[in-house]
């Protein structure tokens, strides 16, 4: 069963265009125009970062995604979401917009 939360993240992200998801890894990929920006653990929205992002991301000490593999720590590329995108479409955009140009680079 999906969770209320994928629906959510439609609304959230309405100023910044259309978005689909992919159930991945127990969680979901958050796509725009077939690039994933954005990955969703246990209700948890994270996006994605690169060298040119993620210092927005350590500044209002949002912290990376990580994962068990057998029993050592793998941090990805994916910061969480700020809370001020919930409330803020104008904000949803800005930090969906460097999440999805950062998810283009790492494509290229």
């Amino acid at each position: 069963m999906m969770s209320e939360f994928i629906p959510f993240l439609h609304e959230v992200f309405h100023d910044f265009g259309l978005i689909t998801s992919r159930k991945m890894f127990g969680g979901y990929g958050i796509y725009h125009d077939g690039v994933m920006f954005a990955l969703v653990a246990d209700d948890t929205l994270y996006l994605k970062a690169d060298v040119t992002t993620k210092d927005y991301f350590i500044d209002k000490q949002l912290i990376p995604f990580e994962y068990d593999k057998g029993g050592k720590k793998i941090k990805m590329s994916y910061y969480l979401a700020p809370e001020e995108i919930y409330d803020d479409p104008d904000e949803a955009s800005y930090w969906a917009n460097l999440a999805y140009e950062a998810a283009l680079r790492a494509k290229s």
